[in-house]
């Protein structure tokens, strides 16, 4: 349906378009491709398609915690689905300071564990996450309440769990553990579960996250267009990105047009005006930005959350949303997979207002970051170690 909004919208007069960058006939992949690139946010991606490798196969060490380790042998089996082109080996080297490779002399193969470092920083993102369960909580019912139904599939919750900064257990520890507040209900399609606020669980008075922003701007001693702020989101552009006065001229008309909010219910019509379509497309982009400042890093990617597209009565092309409002969300496509940033939320490559678990997240991509950098100060300390236990066996021989 949003293609076909966007093809009637595109056939009449651009005086007034839906939303801020009204594109010409070109595919879905050329649009992708023409959007302007933001160096910063771009560095920050070729981290973190590391560290997403990297993260699979933490998980797979420590998902044995009576021995947290995995064989290179299953690692190297699994190399092409974890996207290691170059081997399990190969790729466990490149992170000395989170991966030690060493010898099981009982089972006459070679092994993975996490290093000291990795492992305190898998301790304290556990910590920071079960210490913020009330959050976890506050977040999903947030997100059920963005929903007309106030349901969402138990397998969308699942794609973005991490995301959320949900315990692995999740299920027991957070939907069990309040029975008063969520339910489990089975769907129509088979094997398919779906999570849904109890009945008397109140939906309505949540501010979003953009308002908390209108009610700062407001309170500014130099503020002077206090009725612009109300429907408005802040916007900020890539370096180098050329706005012209069409373009500027789109944005200020399309930060007054009013919309219904994200926590709001909203009445869908038969017949939809032109105005009613343009409305619609801003409460798109309001939903979207508030799911994106309940997530902990305040990045998702795209295909997990047009899982929710349905559900939160979303007719637009998610993907497109970003594209149109680069002033809002980035988009990157590193990796071979489209993520996208909550703009606003961060500077030169950080979140301003950081977050317990993001913290410890970013302890692990500093890790990645440093790469081999001190490989050479951990081998002697480990060839150190390996000679003064050599010596004990020696002297226990002696004795």
């Amino acid at each position: 349906m949003g293609i076909h909004i966007m093809k009637i919208l595109i056939k009449q007069k651009h005086s007034f378009g839906f939303s801020i960058s009204i594109r010409s006939k070109t595919t879905s992949a050329q649009y992708v491709a023409s959007r302007v690139r933001d160096p910063t946010f771009e560095k920050l991606m070729d981290k973190y398609k590391s560290l997403f490798k990297v993260i699979a196969i933490q998980d797979l060490i420590l998902a044995n915690p009576r021995n947290p380790s995995v064989s290179i042998d299953f690692l190297s089996r699994l190399s092409q689905k974890l996207h290691l082109n170059r081997g399990a080996t190969s790729f466990l080297r490149k992170f000395p300071h989170i991966f030690q490779i060493y010898y099981d002399p009982s089972k006459l193969q070679p092994f993975c564990r996490l290093t000291d470092a990795a492992l305190d920083v898998s301790k304290q993102e556990e910590k920071a996450i079960n210490s913020s369960l009330p959050m976890v909580v506050d977040r999903l019912v947030r997100i059920l309440s963005m929903s007309a139904s106030k349901t969402v599939p138990l397998r969308a919750i699942f794609k973005v769990w991490r995301e959320l900064g949900l315990p692995d257990n999740f299920e027991d520890s957070v939907i069990s553990a309040n029975p008063s507040v969520f339910k489990l209900c089975d769907a129509h399609e088979p094997n398919t579960h779906l999570l849904k606020l109890v009945e008397g669980v109140p939906r309505n008075g949540f501010r979003a996250a953009i308002e908390d922003w209108r009610v700062v701007e407001c309170c500014k001693e130099d503020c002077n267009v206090r009725t612009e702020l109300q429907f408005s989101f802040k916007h900020g552009y890539p370096p180098g990105m050329k706005l012209g006065k069409n373009f500027k001229a789109k944005v200020k008309e399309w930060q007054t047009l009013p919309y219904v909010g994200p926590y709001e219910v909203v009445v869908v019509e038969k017949k939809k005006s032109k105005a009613a379509l343009m409305a619609m497309e801003k409460r798109a982009v309001s939903i979207v930005h508030e799911f994106l400042s309940l997530t902990v890093e305040k990045m998702v990617e795209v295909e997990k959350i047009s899982q929710f597209r349905k559900w939160f009565g979303i007719d637009f092309n998610i993907r497109d949303l970003f594209l149109d409002h680069p002033g809002i969300f980035y988009l990157s496509t590193k990796g071979k997979r489209h993520t996208v940033f909550l703009r606003e939320a961060y500077e030169r490559g950080c979140l301003i207002e950081p977050n317990p678990v993001y913290v410890a997240r970013r302890r692990l991509l500093d890790l990645v970051a440093m790469g081999r950098r001190g490989r050479s100060s951990i081998n002697s300390t480990l060839q150190d170690e390996s000679s003064s236990n050599d010596n004990d066996d020696i002297g226990e021989e002696e004795k």
